[in-house]
């Protein structure tokens, strides 16, 4: 496979993964706001700190409103991270790589973006979001079927699931650390208290992860549990542990993957043996930043390894910023 093809095909899955996290997460967010009393809600800034984007959303936003940060998130064509962005992105890929993909796949990819490009204002409104959240993540899973169900084993596969399992992590990653800092820290923290149950489920909903968290552990909702469950539950598809289980089982069959493996072990063996119900907030902050820094350099590794045209350093750089240069490429190419 042409190295040019494969980095497409990594960066198309992650563009679709969060397309679909965006979705999830503006869904389960609204519905917070419902259950707790108005006083005492996360409000939706931390919305705008998951994705990353404190620093550009400072820059064109007076508050922190519900209407401009759904709009953000969902709609900012500016906004590397936006949903809008993601899958305008993920089509413009899929278009260039049509001669490999399954017609049903570049039809479904076709038909989410004009969905999400015509509707995505519906995210802002109450009355119409959950109908276009809901269809968003219904058809990016659908396509995350097509992906298994009809794709044949190969390269392909490998790095499209590459792509999918790393944007994974990093937000469920992500999405930890922010709702744990607003939770267990903080003045609001003790306000928060008689919540706890309501906002610890947010988080697993957030990640469709309720339902496998109360089959897994048969026991009540509860912080560290959660946390846990996240990070590092080997069999949940969104935790972190699971995912870089599979980019393991992945990397075993592409040539010069050595480091690689390496490197991701290292990951799943140090979340995998953390004692996470000791660990205070700060720590527990301190932790996920090592694990993102760590996913972020995989990144940057897979692109020297097997992409061409790849220069961003290897430091600690966020997703996002990986996001931005990986947008001036496809701007380079269309020039």
């Amino acid at each position: 496979m042409l190295s040019r093809v494969a980095d497409n095909l990594y960066w198309m899955a992650r563009y679709l993964e969060r397309t679909e996290n965006i979705a999830r997460l503006v869904d389960v967010s609204a519905g917070l706001m419902l259950d707790l009393p108005q006083s005492l809600g996360p409000g939706w800034q931390p919305l705008v700190t998951i994705t990353g984007n404190e620093d550009m959303y400072a820059e064109r936003a007076r508050d922190y409103s519900e209407k401009s940060v759904v709009k953000f998130i969902v709609a900012d064509q500016k906004n590397p991270g936006s949903m809008l962005t993601s899958i305008a992105r993920a089509r413009e890929i899929a278009r260039t790589v049509r001669d490999i993909l399954p017609r049903e796949v570049w039809e479904q990819i076709n038909e989410l973006y004009l969905y999400v490009d015509e509707h995505a204002a519906d995210a802002s409104a109450k009355r119409t979001r959950y109908g276009f959240l809901g269809r968003v993540t219904t058809c990016a899973q659908t396509l995350t079927g097509m992906f298994e169900g009809i794709f044949n084993e190969g390269d392909a596969l490998s790095f499209l699931m590459l792509g999918r399992n790393i944007e994974r992590a990093d937000m469920t990653s992500r999405i930890v650390d922010v709702r744990a800092a607003t939770m267990m820290s903080g003045a609001s923290a003790a306000e928060l208290r008689p919540f706890e149950t309501v906002l610890w489920m947010s988080v697993l909903r957030s990640l469709s992860g309720y339902q496998m968290y109360r089959l897994k552990t048969r026991e009540r909702v509860h912080g560290p549990g959660v946390v846990r469950f996240l990070l590092a539950d080997d069999q949940f598809p969104r935790a972190c542990v699971c995912c870089l289980r599979r980019i393991e089982e992945v990397l075993h069959h592409l040539p010069n993957s050595e480091p690689l493996l390496r490197r991701v072990g290292r990951m799943r063996r140090a979340v995998h043996h953390t004692r996470f119900e000791s660990l205070e907030q700060g720590e527990l902050h301190e932790f996920i930043d090592r694990l993102q820094v760590s996913l972020a350099r995989t990144n940057d590794e897979l692109a020297r390894v097997y992409f061409v045209g790849h220069s961003a350093p290897l430091a600690a750089v966020t997703p996002i910023l990986t996001y931005q240069h990986h947008n001036q490429r496809l701007t380079a190419r269309k020039r």
